[in-house]
Protein backbone atom coordinates (compact mmCIF):
# COMPACT_ATOMS: atom_id res chain seq x y z
CA UNK A 1 0.00 0.00 0.00
CA UNK A 2 1.53 3.80 -0.56
CA UNK A 3 2.27 6.12 2.18
CA UNK A 4 -0.43 8.22 3.11
CA UNK A 5 1.43 11.37 5.55
CA UNK A 6 -0.70 13.62 7.48
CA UNK A 7 0.12 17.46 6.12
CA UNK A 8 -2.58 19.29 8.30
CA UNK A 9 -3.99 19.38 12.06
CA UNK A 10 -7.48 19.22 9.99
CA UNK A 11 -7.06 19.07 6.36
CA UNK A 12 -5.08 17.29 3.78
CA UNK A 13 -2.72 13.76 3.44
CA UNK A 14 -0.33 13.18 1.00
CA UNK A 15 -0.28 9.90 -0.91
CA UNK A 16 2.91 8.70 -1.87
CA UNK A 17 4.28 5.79 -3.99
CA UNK A 18 0.13 4.87 -5.26
CA UNK A 19 -0.69 3.37 -8.55
CA UNK A 20 -3.68 4.49 -9.24
CA UNK A 21 -3.93 2.90 -12.55
CA UNK A 22 -5.12 -0.13 -10.88
CA UNK A 23 -8.43 -0.39 -8.28
CA UNK A 24 -7.01 -3.26 -7.21
CA UNK A 25 -3.45 -1.68 -5.95
CA UNK A 26 -5.01 0.87 -4.51
CA UNK A 27 -8.93 -0.08 -3.82
CA UNK A 28 -11.20 2.79 -4.12
CA UNK A 29 -12.96 2.10 -0.81
CA UNK A 30 -9.76 2.85 0.88
CA UNK A 31 -9.83 5.79 -1.36
CA UNK A 32 -12.76 6.94 -0.52
CA UNK A 33 -12.18 6.04 3.33
CA UNK A 34 -8.99 8.53 3.29
CA UNK A 35 -10.81 11.05 1.30
CA UNK A 36 -13.79 11.35 4.03
CA UNK A 37 -11.25 11.25 6.89
CA UNK A 38 -9.00 14.27 5.68
CA UNK A 39 -10.79 15.89 2.83
CA UNK A 40 -8.13 16.62 0.18
CA UNK A 41 -5.69 14.16 -1.28
CA UNK A 42 -2.48 15.09 -2.48
CA UNK A 43 -1.32 11.74 -5.27
CA UNK A 44 2.53 12.79 -5.49
CA UNK A 45 3.90 12.06 -9.29
CA UNK A 46 0.39 10.21 -9.99
CA UNK A 47 1.35 8.99 -13.43
CA UNK A 48 -1.41 9.40 -14.96
CA UNK A 49 -2.49 10.75 -18.53
CA UNK A 50 -6.09 12.28 -19.72
CA UNK A 51 -7.21 8.67 -20.39
CA UNK A 52 -6.12 7.40 -16.34
CA UNK A 53 -7.30 10.49 -15.02
CA UNK A 54 -10.64 10.07 -15.99
CA UNK A 55 -10.87 6.62 -15.64
CA UNK A 56 -9.67 7.01 -11.83
CA UNK A 57 -12.20 9.80 -11.10
CA UNK A 58 -15.25 7.13 -12.68
CA UNK A 59 -14.18 4.98 -9.74
CA UNK A 60 -16.01 7.55 -6.95
CA UNK A 61 -19.04 7.84 -9.86
CA UNK A 62 -20.96 9.31 -12.67
CA UNK A 63 -19.14 12.14 -13.93
CA UNK A 64 -20.27 15.18 -15.01
CA UNK A 65 -19.44 17.08 -18.17
CA UNK A 66 -16.24 19.64 -18.05
CA UNK A 67 -19.06 22.68 -16.89
CA UNK A 68 -22.61 24.36 -17.28
CA UNK A 69 -21.44 27.06 -19.31
CA UNK A 70 -17.85 26.48 -20.17
CA UNK A 71 -16.75 24.44 -23.57
CA UNK A 72 -14.81 21.02 -22.42
CA UNK A 73 -10.85 20.67 -23.57
CA UNK A 74 -10.83 19.74 -27.13
CA UNK A 75 -12.11 16.45 -27.47
CA UNK A 76 -12.25 15.67 -23.66
CA UNK A 77 -16.18 16.57 -22.82
CA UNK A 78 -15.26 15.51 -18.92
CA UNK A 79 -12.50 17.86 -18.81
CA UNK A 80 -12.57 21.81 -17.91
CA UNK A 81 -8.98 22.96 -18.93
CA UNK A 82 -8.15 25.56 -15.80
CA UNK A 83 -5.88 27.97 -17.77
CA UNK A 84 -4.26 31.21 -16.52
CA UNK A 85 -4.06 32.07 -20.49
CA UNK A 86 -8.24 32.20 -21.05
CA UNK A 87 -8.59 34.33 -17.72
CA UNK A 88 -9.44 30.85 -15.75
CA UNK A 89 -7.91 32.42 -12.26
CA UNK A 90 -10.22 31.09 -9.50
CA UNK A 91 -8.92 33.36 -6.95
CA UNK A 92 -11.99 33.59 -4.75
CA UNK A 93 -12.65 31.40 -2.07
CA UNK A 94 -15.43 28.79 -3.44
CA UNK A 95 -17.30 25.20 -3.71
CA UNK A 96 -17.04 23.92 -7.78
CA UNK A 97 -20.55 24.64 -9.20
CA UNK A 98 -22.87 25.66 -6.24
CA UNK A 99 -25.06 27.43 -8.41
CA UNK A 100 -26.62 24.55 -9.78
CA UNK A 101 -29.16 21.97 -7.91
CA UNK A 102 -26.74 19.15 -7.55
CA UNK A 103 -23.02 20.54 -6.94
CA UNK A 104 -20.79 18.16 -7.53
CA UNK A 105 -19.75 15.63 -4.98
CA UNK A 106 -15.64 15.43 -5.93
CA UNK A 107 -13.50 16.93 -7.83
CA UNK A 108 -9.97 16.44 -8.89
CA UNK A 109 -7.14 18.46 -10.36
CA UNK A 110 -4.18 17.35 -12.39
CA UNK A 111 -1.21 19.65 -12.80
CA UNK A 112 -0.09 19.80 -16.64
CA UNK A 113 1.76 23.02 -17.05
CA UNK A 114 3.17 25.37 -14.18
CA UNK A 115 4.53 28.94 -13.58
CA UNK A 116 7.95 28.78 -12.15
CA UNK A 117 6.87 30.90 -8.74
CA UNK A 118 3.21 30.80 -6.93
CA UNK A 119 0.42 28.83 -8.72
CA UNK A 120 -0.91 26.73 -5.62
CA UNK A 121 -4.22 26.08 -4.34
CA UNK A 122 -5.73 26.32 -1.01
CA UNK A 123 -8.65 24.01 0.30
CA UNK A 124 -10.04 24.98 3.47
CA UNK A 125 -11.92 22.34 5.56
CA UNK A 126 -15.70 24.08 6.18
CA UNK A 127 -16.86 21.33 8.67
CA UNK A 128 -14.39 22.37 10.93
CA UNK A 129 -15.40 25.77 10.19
CA UNK A 130 -18.94 25.04 11.26
CA UNK A 131 -17.78 23.52 14.65
CA UNK A 132 -15.74 26.57 15.27
CA UNK A 133 -18.79 28.86 15.30
CA UNK A 134 -20.15 30.11 18.42
CA UNK A 135 -23.81 28.20 19.22
CA UNK A 136 -25.35 31.25 18.36
CA UNK A 137 -24.05 31.58 14.99
CA UNK A 138 -24.65 27.99 14.55
CA UNK A 139 -28.16 27.99 15.40
CA UNK A 140 -28.23 31.06 13.29
CA UNK A 141 -26.61 29.44 10.14
CA UNK A 142 -29.02 26.26 10.69
CA UNK A 143 -31.87 28.29 9.91
CA UNK A 144 -30.57 30.14 6.45
CA UNK A 145 -30.83 29.40 2.86
CA UNK A 146 -28.37 31.16 0.87
CA UNK A 147 -29.03 31.85 -3.23
CA UNK A 148 -26.06 30.69 -5.38
CA UNK A 149 -25.35 32.40 -8.95
CA UNK A 150 -22.54 31.86 -11.81
CA UNK A 151 -23.32 35.57 -12.54
CA UNK A 152 -20.20 36.66 -10.36
CA UNK A 153 -16.95 36.99 -11.53
CA UNK A 154 -13.86 35.13 -9.59
CA UNK A 155 -11.16 35.88 -12.54
CA UNK A 156 -8.66 38.60 -12.66
CA UNK A 157 -9.40 41.63 -14.38
CA UNK A 158 -7.00 41.20 -16.78
CA UNK A 159 -8.42 38.50 -19.07
CA UNK A 160 -11.44 38.08 -17.76
CA UNK A 161 -13.94 39.96 -19.69
CA UNK A 162 -14.59 37.01 -22.48
CA UNK A 163 -14.04 34.32 -20.21
CA UNK A 164 -16.75 36.23 -18.11
CA UNK A 165 -19.21 36.56 -20.99
CA UNK A 166 -18.52 32.19 -21.62
CA UNK A 167 -19.20 32.04 -17.68
CA UNK A 168 -22.64 33.80 -17.39
CA UNK A 169 -23.70 33.05 -21.12
CA UNK A 170 -26.51 30.99 -19.16
CA UNK A 171 -27.68 32.67 -15.85
CA UNK A 172 -27.67 30.36 -12.82
CA UNK A 173 -29.68 30.77 -9.59
CA UNK A 174 -29.92 28.05 -6.99
CA UNK A 175 -30.97 28.18 -3.23
CA UNK A 176 -29.31 25.86 -0.88
CA UNK A 177 -29.11 25.23 3.13
CA UNK A 178 -26.43 27.45 4.78
CA UNK A 179 -25.34 24.28 6.55
CA UNK A 180 -25.61 20.35 4.62
CA UNK A 181 -25.05 17.33 7.09
CA UNK A 182 -22.50 15.55 4.71
CA UNK A 183 -24.33 12.44 3.37
CA UNK A 184 -21.86 9.93 4.30
CA UNK A 185 -20.24 10.74 7.57
CA UNK A 186 -23.31 13.31 8.87
CA UNK A 187 -20.83 16.19 9.43
CA UNK A 188 -22.20 19.24 9.41
CA UNK A 189 -20.66 21.81 6.98
CA UNK A 190 -20.90 25.33 5.95
CA UNK A 191 -22.15 25.32 2.30
CA UNK A 192 -21.42 28.94 1.25
CA UNK A 193 -18.28 30.55 -0.64
CA UNK A 194 -18.18 32.96 -3.45
CA UNK A 195 -21.23 31.94 -5.43
CA UNK A 196 -23.45 32.70 -2.62
CA UNK A 197 -24.78 35.91 -3.21
CA UNK A 198 -27.57 36.31 -0.87
CA UNK A 199 -29.70 34.84 1.93
CA UNK A 200 -33.13 34.29 1.15
CA UNK A 201 -35.14 36.32 3.00
CA UNK A 202 -32.96 39.46 3.41
CA UNK A 203 -31.62 42.17 1.89
CA UNK A 204 -28.33 41.88 -0.34
CA UNK A 205 -26.55 44.70 2.63
CA UNK A 206 -27.93 42.26 5.51
CA UNK A 207 -26.81 39.21 3.21
CA UNK A 208 -23.51 40.31 2.69
CA UNK A 209 -22.66 41.21 6.43
CA UNK A 210 -23.86 37.82 7.78
CA UNK A 211 -22.10 35.56 4.87
CA UNK A 212 -18.94 37.64 5.45
CA UNK A 213 -18.90 36.74 9.06
CA UNK A 214 -19.60 33.19 8.19
CA UNK A 215 -16.76 32.35 5.90
CA UNK A 216 -13.84 34.30 7.72
CA UNK A 217 -14.83 30.93 10.15
CA UNK A 218 -13.64 29.10 6.67
CA UNK A 219 -10.44 30.92 5.88
CA UNK A 220 -9.01 30.81 9.01
CA UNK A 221 -5.35 29.44 8.64
CA UNK A 222 -5.79 26.54 11.31
CA UNK A 223 -8.92 25.12 8.66
CA UNK A 224 -6.94 25.45 5.24
CA UNK A 225 -3.97 23.15 3.62
CA UNK A 226 -1.46 24.68 0.64
CA UNK A 227 -1.29 22.57 -2.39
CA UNK A 228 2.02 23.52 -3.92
CA UNK A 229 2.10 21.61 -7.41
CA UNK A 230 4.26 19.72 -9.63
CA UNK A 231 3.43 18.13 -12.87
CA UNK A 232 1.88 15.10 -13.10
CA UNK A 233 0.07 15.50 -9.08
CA UNK A 234 -3.53 14.84 -8.71
CA UNK A 235 -5.38 16.65 -5.93
CA UNK A 236 -8.74 15.22 -5.06
CA UNK A 237 -11.24 16.61 -2.89
CA UNK A 238 -14.69 16.41 -1.31
CA UNK A 239 -16.78 18.96 -2.92
CA UNK A 240 -19.70 18.83 -0.43
CA UNK A 241 -17.30 19.86 2.81
CA UNK A 242 -14.35 21.68 1.39
CA UNK A 243 -13.66 24.96 -0.40
CA UNK A 244 -10.77 25.94 -2.45
CA UNK A 245 -8.79 29.13 -3.51
CA UNK A 246 -5.86 29.63 -6.35
CA UNK A 247 -3.67 33.14 -5.36
CA UNK A 248 -3.20 34.71 -8.20
CA UNK A 249 0.03 35.36 -7.53
CA UNK A 250 2.64 34.09 -10.50
CA UNK A 251 1.85 36.94 -12.78
CA UNK A 252 1.31 36.46 -16.47
CA UNK A 253 3.43 32.93 -16.23
CA UNK A 254 1.39 29.89 -17.88
CA UNK A 255 -0.73 27.49 -15.43
CA UNK A 256 -2.96 24.90 -16.46
CA UNK A 257 -4.49 22.16 -14.30
CA UNK A 258 -7.34 19.87 -15.88
CA UNK A 259 -10.30 19.48 -13.58
CA UNK A 260 -12.42 16.19 -13.76
CA UNK A 261 -15.48 16.44 -11.05
CA UNK A 262 -17.74 13.28 -10.37
CA UNK A 263 -21.43 13.94 -10.44
CA UNK A 264 -23.18 14.61 -6.85
CA UNK A 265 -26.87 15.28 -5.33
CA UNK A 266 -29.58 17.92 -4.51
CA UNK A 267 -28.33 19.55 -1.05
CA UNK A 268 -30.42 18.37 1.85
CA UNK A 269 -30.92 20.88 4.89
CA UNK A 270 -31.24 20.20 8.39
CA UNK A 271 -34.92 20.67 8.33
CA UNK A 272 -35.04 17.72 5.42
CA UNK A 273 -36.05 20.14 2.19
CA UNK A 274 -33.52 20.29 -0.98
CA UNK A 275 -32.00 22.72 -2.88
CA UNK A 276 -34.53 24.32 -5.35
CA UNK A 277 -34.05 25.93 -8.83
CA UNK A 278 -34.06 30.34 -8.60
CA UNK A 279 -33.34 31.27 -12.28
CA UNK A 280 -32.24 28.97 -14.95
CA UNK A 281 -32.69 24.75 -14.67
CA UNK A 282 -31.56 21.82 -13.01
CA UNK A 283 -28.39 21.44 -15.01
CA UNK A 284 -29.52 17.88 -16.25
CA UNK A 285 -27.43 18.62 -19.06
CA UNK A 286 -24.57 18.94 -17.05
CA UNK A 287 -25.23 16.07 -14.55
CA UNK A 288 -26.01 13.39 -17.28
CA UNK A 289 -23.99 10.66 -17.88
CA UNK A 290 -21.22 11.47 -20.75
CA UNK A 291 -21.10 9.05 -23.29
CA UNK A 292 -17.76 7.50 -23.93
CA UNK A 293 -16.36 8.06 -27.54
Amino acid sequence: MPKVVRIGGRIGAEIIGADLTDPDAFPTEEINRLLLEHKALIFRDAGLDEAGHRDFAARFGALTRAHPTVPSAEGLPEVLAVDADTGHRANVWHTDVTFVRTPPKISTLRAIKLPPYGGDTLIANAAAAYRDLPEPLRELADRLWAVHSNAYDYATPAKSAEYRRVFTSKVYQTAHPVVREHPETGERTLFIGGFAQRIVGLSGTESRDILRILQSYVTRPENIVRVRWNVGDLVVFDNRITQHYAPDDYDDRPRLLHRITVAGGPVTGLDGRQSYVVEGDDATDYTAPVKAA
